[in-house]
C-alpha cells in the first residue's frame, strides 16, 4: 500500500477519534482515506476551510478526550505554526503529519524534499520543545503513526510526523497488526487538581476531559497550575516553561531512536533520513563490500535530536551527511560534528541512485 495510507490505517489502530483536514499534495491520500473509514469505527471527520482551522479544530477535539489528527505539507504546516505553539503552552495531545515536499512556498508539490526539519523544531515563537519523528517506508509510516499517538498522550504534547512526499507516495508490502500497544493520557486520580503543574518526574500533569465537571481554564497566555492566567509574574513563567522543556528533555533516552549499521570501526558515517536514507544505505552496504569502512547512522527521531550519538560519531570518524534539502538538517548536524569531519551531500527534487551516493562516499574516503 501507499505509505500515506499506512499512515491513516495507522492511525486507526492507534484510536484516532477525530480527523480535521484541508486537502494537499503530496498528504491528500491520509485525508481521503480517513474521510471513508474514521466514520466505520464511530469517529469523526471534518474537512475544514484551511489548516488553520484544522489545526484549531484538532486542539479542541483533544480536550473533548478524543485522540486527534491532521496531515498536511510544508504551507499548509507554516499556517499551522502558531496554534501549534497554542498546542505545546496548553500540553495539548495531538499528532501533526506534514509529508513534505520540495519548498519553499508552494515549491513543487509532487516533488519530495526535507527542508522542514528546522522549521518543525522551531517553527512556532518562545523556548519550546517538541517531538518529530521520521520515517523511511511504508511500513514506518504505519508504525510511527502509532508511535505518535503514544507519545503525544504520553507526555501531553503535540506530535509530528516529519515524512515526504518520497515515503508518503511510495507503494510497498505494509504489515497492518490488528492489536497494537496504546498509551491513553493520565487521568486526574483523587484531589488532582492542578492540571498544569506537577511535581511528578515525568513533569506531565493529569489531563480532565471538557464535560468530566471539572473546572478547566485552558489558554496560550503564562498559566498557573489551575489555569489561571498570569502574565506578569517571572516565577509563573519560569517554572511553566522550564516544566514544558523539561518533559521532553528529561525523558529524552525515552523519546530517542535511530538506527546504526558498522558505526563502530567506521572511517566515514553516512547520516540520512526519511526516503534519502534508502539509497544511502545501500551506498553504504556497497562501500562495505568494496572494502570501505563505512558506516550509517539514521535517526528516527528527529527531534528531541540524537545529539550525544552523533557527537560521539562526529568525533570518532568523518560524517557525510545525505538528504533531500540544503538546510534541513544539516545545522544541527554541524553543531554535533567538528568541521573538519563533516561532508556533505545535498539533493533538491528527486532521489539519488545509490551510485550516485557511492561515488560521494569514494570522494571523501580516497
Amino acid at each position: 500500500m501507499e505509505g500515506n495510507i499506512a499512515c491513516a490505517e495507522g492511525s486507526l489502530r492507534a484510536g484516532c477519534g477525530f480527523y480535521a483536514g484541508y486537502p494537499i499534495t503530496p498528504a491528500s491520500e491520509v485525508m481521503n482515506h480517513l474521510s471513508k473509514e474514521l466514520p466505520k469505527v464511530g469517529g469523526r471527520f471534518v474537512q475544514m476551510e484551511d489548516e488553520i482551522a484544522s489545526v484549531a479544530s484538532i486542539i479542541g477535539a483533544s480536550w473533548t478526550g478524543l485522540k486527534s489528527m491532521t496531515a498536511t505539507s510544508g504551507p499548509g504546516f507554516s499556517l499551522m505554526q502558531e496554534n501549534l505553539g497554542y498546542a505545546v503552552m496548553t500540553e495539548t495531545p495531538c499528532v501533526i503529519v506534514n509529508v513534505q515536499r520540495a519548498g519553499p512556498s508552494t515549491g513543487q508539490a509532487t516533488k519530495p524534499g526535507t527542508g522542514d526539519v528546522m522549521q518543525a523544531r522551531f517553527g512556532s515563537q518562545g523556548d519550546y520543545e517538541i517531538i518529530a519523528l521520521s520515517p523511511n517506508s511504508g511500513q514506518e509510516m504505519f508504525d510511527f503513526t502509532i508511535r505518535s499517538f503514544n507519545l503525544a498522550e504520553k507526555y501531553r504534547t503535540p506530535v509530528i510526523l516529519l515524512a515526504d512526499a518520497g515515503v508518503g507516495h511510495m507503494r510497498e508490502r505494509v504489515k497492518i497488526r490488528s492489536e497494537v500497544e496504546t498509551i491513553d493520557r493520565r487521568r486526574p486520580e483523587g484531589d488532582e487538581t492542578e492540571y498544569f503543574d506537577t511535581d511528578r518526574k515525568d513533569h506531565v500533569p493529569p489531563m480532565p476531559d471538557f464535560g468530566d465537571g471539572e473546572e478547566l481554564l485552558i489558554t496560550g497566555s503564562t498559566h498557573l497550575g489551575d489555569g489561571t492566567r498570569d502574565t506578569s509574574s517571572f516565577e509563573a513563567q519560569d517554572r511553566l516553561v522550564r516544566r514544558l522543556v523539561s518533559k521532553i528533555e528529561d525523558n529524552r533516552e525515552e523519546i530517542e531512536d535511530w538506527e546504526e549499521m558498522d558505526v563502530e570501526d567506521a572511517d566515514l558515517t553516512v547520516v540520512s533520513y526519511g526516503s534519502m536514507s534508502r539509497p544511502a544505505r545501500g551506498a553504504v552496504k556497497k562501500a562495505r563490500e568494496e572494502g570501505l569502512d563505512v558506516g550509517f547512522f539514521r535517526p528516527k527521531v528527529m527531534w528531541p535530536s540524537p545529539e550525544r550519538r552523533l557527537r560521539e560519531i562526529g568525533n570518532n570518524s568523518e560524517v557525510l551527511l545525505a538528504e533531500l534539502s540544503l538546510r534541513g538538517y544539516r545545522m544541527e548536524v554541524e553543531r554535533a560534528v567538528p568541521s573538519e569531519n563533516l561532508h556533505i551531500y545535498d539533493r533538491l527534487n528527486s532521489l539519488p541512485t545509490i551510485d550516485m551516493i557511492y561515488d560521494k562516499i569514494k570522494e571523501v574516503v580516497k
